[in-house]
């Protein structure tokens, strides 16, 4: 499968075939219950084939890509939106995918990488970098969706960091929080002062009338003994 392409074939679900119950029966045949809504068509229940979700669950683009779901030969566009995994075993109990239309934004949670680390003259310098998020809402036409947002931090010494407003981002695309009235352009990263351990000195100096008398004995005690 393609990184920048991905297609995933589904069934449609009629009414009979909705609900718990049913859901069940569908994870018995190792396909997983799910729904595509939003756009200007009604919900539409669908089941797709465990082990094609499962597969292209692996990229990290597929969060953050427009997708082909093919419904009983009907193409849709869309892009996910929620994911139920079981809390114990992981696998994928159902999803949520949006519709998407051409020329309408979309709101959509991108992954941040950040990039030279190593190089960093904070990191030299030993210090710590804290990332802060891993990924950032944004919003955008479908076709100007990022797969990912890149934060160089190669030149960040000891104190710096970077805000919200700090990230170049590609054309057509803002930042959701940023554009909220009570937006706030928090840190997404910092590099922090290396951790120094500090050295209890007072346990160095203890006074031998705070020892117990049993450690001050020189052994004097059992030399009586032995005469």
């Amino acid at each position: 499968m393609s990184t920048n392409h991905f297609e995933l074939n589904a069934v449609d679900r009629s009414a009979d075939l909705q609900g718990k119950g049913a859901s069940r029966r569908l994870r018995k045949q190792n396909l997983v219950p799910a729904i595509i809504y939003g756009g200007n068509a009604e919900p539409t229940a669908i089941s797709i084939k465990l082990n094609e979700l499962v597969k292209a669950l692996e990229f990290e683009a597929f969060f953050s890509h427009i997708l082909t779901i093919t419904v009983d030969g009907e193409e849709h566009q869309a892009v996910i939106k929620d994911l139920q995994r079981h809390p114990a075993k992981g696998f994928p109990m159902h999803a949520d995918f949006q519709r998407v239309v051409k020329g309408q934004k979309i709101h959509m949670n991108v992954p941040v990488h950040f990039v030279g680390r190593e190089e960093a003259p904070g990191t030299a310098a030993a210090g710590v970098l804290s990332t802060l998020v891993s990924d950032i809402e944004v919003v955008c036409l479908p076709s100007q969706l990022p797969e990912y947002l890149e934060i160089d931090v190669s030149g960040m010494e000891i104190g710096d960091l970077f805000r919200l407003s700090d990230i170049t981002l590609p054309e057509g695309v803002v930042i959701h929080e940023l554009e909220l009235e009570d937006g706030h352009d928090r840190t997404i990263v910092n590099m922090q002062p290396p951790t120094v351990e500090e050295i209890d000195e007072a346990a160095d100096d203890v006074d031998a009338d705070e020892v117990p008398a049993t450690e001050q004995n020189d052994g004097t005690e059992e030399n009586k003994d032995s005469e």
